[in-house]
């Protein structure tokens, strides 16, 4: 069979985007994330090409069995999976609950417990077919039914998923609070499971990764701790929080038995230096995050690895314009114009990364598209004063303590925007008292972390759309809706970076966030685990490892 005719076989748009491959109208990073969402596999998609899949994962012969990894991490709240708002609290669970697909390390999605899946021509109905061979730690098969009550549940408003954001457009009716048709979810058969949705949307395999969205046994009610059910390779032993979580392989895992025995996370708290010397002394073995003081401590311990990867990380100073500071377009965009980028990156990430455009769509998004920098003090004092602040305002901006580089990048806003004659206290929470407050209109201005995704609209859709629960800016635009339902449903990326420019142009001028830098991601490991690597999402997944 020739190669155009077994790629319009898993989708008709699929043939057309080897060309513009080919052609050299799409990257080689466009076509591998296109084509894995339209269900090509990941060695068809690398073949194409013309390089090896060197991602995927291929267990070493001499692989020891046994053993303990030790990880510095925070240890947060892990009791609601469906609504986590920190990747960390994942980082646990995913260990005993999984994800009907993973997406890798190089932003290609692959089926995890669904086997395979199928869009129609207009990315309307998805054919979800799952694994057969997947049984929960209890003995129960894994089943559709299971799945179904999942999705169902991270839709009910009630709940409050933040998976709301990514699915609200094509799964909901109008209002937001009901799926938009009663077969909007069906059961074809114990294994299979369609999505019938209202609109077109190209990203639905990858928002079954996003770490909210876990398959939970039915009979937990949305809850997690020591002794739940699974169909992960460990099961939660311990857990202690703030302090220790401790995860203990289980027999029996579908995929095969994981190597090692126990995998640790060890929370060191706010202080930086506090991790670095756990890892000195080998009560750890690897750090999660390493910040940008620490770097230089890792390099110089010859036993560790540390590995790095460019990502779509970054951290946005939002303001709630259901305040009256906040109101006015005009004194938000002053704020963008008032920060140089380029500073920021410098000092707080000792220049590990690049300079946002104040949009929270990144360089190395499918549907990125460049604008002109927005610096310019003058022009943001100009637009103060009509908004009737010619003499600037004071103000107090939130941020987090841990990781480091957060604070470091408030402070240098703030003293950015002494130019332009806003004055800027910055108020610097420990993590438990910042998690309480990131989203709450308690806050009016803030500055949160957001993680790396693999598509600008799906990062556009958790954060600004309007009415879904991780909207925390609390900002709400008419035309930004109708772009990103419209960006959503357009396989083509040069076309979806088209109706993309035009979201991040309302971004730039009546947005809610200075967003100025981009993140390299840096984490530790000792060099005697085999199998660990660096994700864009920070993602670990201790089955593959061995010591």
């Amino acid at each position: 069979m020739a190669l155009r005719d077994e790629l319009k076989k898993v989708h008709s748009y699929l043939p057309r985007l080897a060309q513009q491959f080919k052609d050299g109208d799409v990257s080689r990073r466009e076509f591998l994330r296109t084509a894995s969402l339209l269900g090509l596999s990941a060695a068809t998609a690398y073949s194409i090409i013309g390089e090896p899949d060197t991602f995927a994962f291929v267990r070493p012969a001499n692989a020891a069995a046994g053993g303990i990894v030790k990880i510095s991490m925070r240890v947060q709240p892990i009791e609601s999976p469906h609504t986590y708002s920190w990747i960390q609290d994942s980082m646990m669970s995913r260990n005993v609950i999984e994800y009907l697909t993973r997406t890798r390390s190089d932003n290609v999605t692959e089926p995890w417990l669904c086997e395979s899946w199928q869009a129609s021509e207009d990315l309307k109905t998805w054919t979800l077919n799952l694994r057969k061979d997947v049984k929960w730690s209890n003995g129960d098969a894994f089943v559709a039914d299971h799945v179904i009550w999942n999705i169902k549940r991270v839709l009910d408003p009630a709940v409050g998923s933040s998976v709301l954001g990514l699915m609200k457009g094509y799964m909901m009716n109008d209002a937001g609070d009901a799926l938009w048709d009663a077969n909007a979810i069906e059961k074809v058969d114990d294994h299979t499971v369609k999505l019938n949705a209202r609109a077109a949307q190209l990203a639905v395999p990858e928002h079954f990764f996003h770490y909210p969205f876990p398959i939970l046994h039915p009979s937990s009610e949305g809850k997690f701790g020591v002794g739940s059910i699974g169909t992960g390779w460990g099961e939660l032993a311990e857990f202690e929080l703030g302090k220790k979580c401790v995860v203990k392989k289980r027999p029996g895992y579908w995929k095969g038995d994981g190597m090692l025995d126990e995998v640790h996370y060890i929370d060191h708290g706010d202080d930086a230096a506090a991790a670095i010397a756990a890892l000195q002394s080998k009560q750890v073995d690897g750090m999660w995050e390493v910040g940008p003081s620490q770097r230089v401590a890792v390099t110089k311990m010859d036993w560790i690895g540390l590995y790095d990867v460019t990502t779509a990380q970054t951290a946005v100073a939002r303001m709630q314009p259901i305040h009256e500071q906040w109101k006015d377009p005009r004194v938000r965009k002053a704020m963008r114009m008032g920060i140089d980028p380029a500073k920021v990156v410098q000092v707080a990430v000792d220049g590990a990364g690049s300079p946002g455009e104040h949009h929270h769509v990144a360089p190395l998004h499918p549907e990125y598209a460049e604008l002109p920098p927005m610096y310019n003090p003058e022009g943001a004092k100009k637009l103060l004063a009509e908004a009737g602040f010619p003499n600037g305002f004071e103000t107090e901006l939130f941020c987090i303590a841990d990781p480091e580089w957060e604070s470091r990048a408030a402070n240098n806003l703030a003293q950015q925007w002494k130019e332009i004659g806003v004055n800027v206290k910055v108020t610097v929470l420990p993590g438990a008292q910042y998690w309480e407050i990131w989203d709450k209109e308690t806050a009016p201005f803030a500055q949160t972390a957001w993680t790396h995704r693999p598509l600008g609209v799906m990062v556009l859709g958790l954060a600004y759309r309007t009415g879904v629960p991780w909207n925390e800016s609390k900002w709400s635009n008419a035309k930004f809706d109708e772009l990103l339902g419209k960006a959503e449903g357009i396989v083509d990326p040069v076309k979806r970076s088209e109706v993309t420019k035009e979201i991040e142009i309302i971004m730039q001028e009546e947005g809610p966030i200075v967003q100025s830098v981009w993140l390299k991601v840096y984490q530790a490991m000792d060099k005697k685990v085999v199998g660990f690597a660096a994700h864009p999402t920070q993602y670990i997944f201790p089955w593959e490892w061995s010591v």
